[in-house]
C-alpha cells in the first residue's frame, strides 16, 4: 500500500471518534524502520489519552499502521494551506 492511501486511511479512521476534532498522521524517521507513523491529533476539549488512541488502532487496523507515538495538539497548530489542507511536509520537518 502506498504511503499517501495509509497516512489518508488513518485520518479518515480517526475523524469517526467524537472526541477528535482534526487529526493527521504523518511519517517521522525511525533508525530501524526508516520511517514510522505519528499521529497529531487536536482534541473537542473530551478527554482521550495515548493509550485509547493506540488501543483505539490495535483493535480496528493492522499493526504496522499504528501510530509510535501519539501528540495532543490545538486545533490552530495544525499548519493549513489557504484552501484549508494540512500542511504534512511543514509539520513533518517540525517533527
Amino acid at each position: 500500500m502506498e504511503k499517501t492511501s495509509i497516512l489518508q486511511t488513518l485520518n479518515g479512521f480517526f475523524l469517526t471518534d467524537q472526541r477528535i476534532g482534526d487529526a493527521v498522521f504523518v511519517q517521522k524517521p525511525d533508525p530501524k524502520w526508516g520511517e514510522v507513523p505519528v499521529a497529531l491529533i487536536a482534541g473537542t476539549g473530551d478527554s482521550l489519552t495515548e493509550e485509547e488512541v493506540v488501543s483505539l488502532c490495535r483493535t480496528n487496523m493492522t499493526r504496522y499502521k499504528c501510530p509510535r507515538e501519539v501528540r495532543f495538539i490545538k486545533m490552530e497548530d495544525l499548519q493549513r494551506s489557504t484552501s484549508g489542507k494540512i500542511q504534512r511536509h511543514e509539520i513533518e520537518e517540525w517533527l
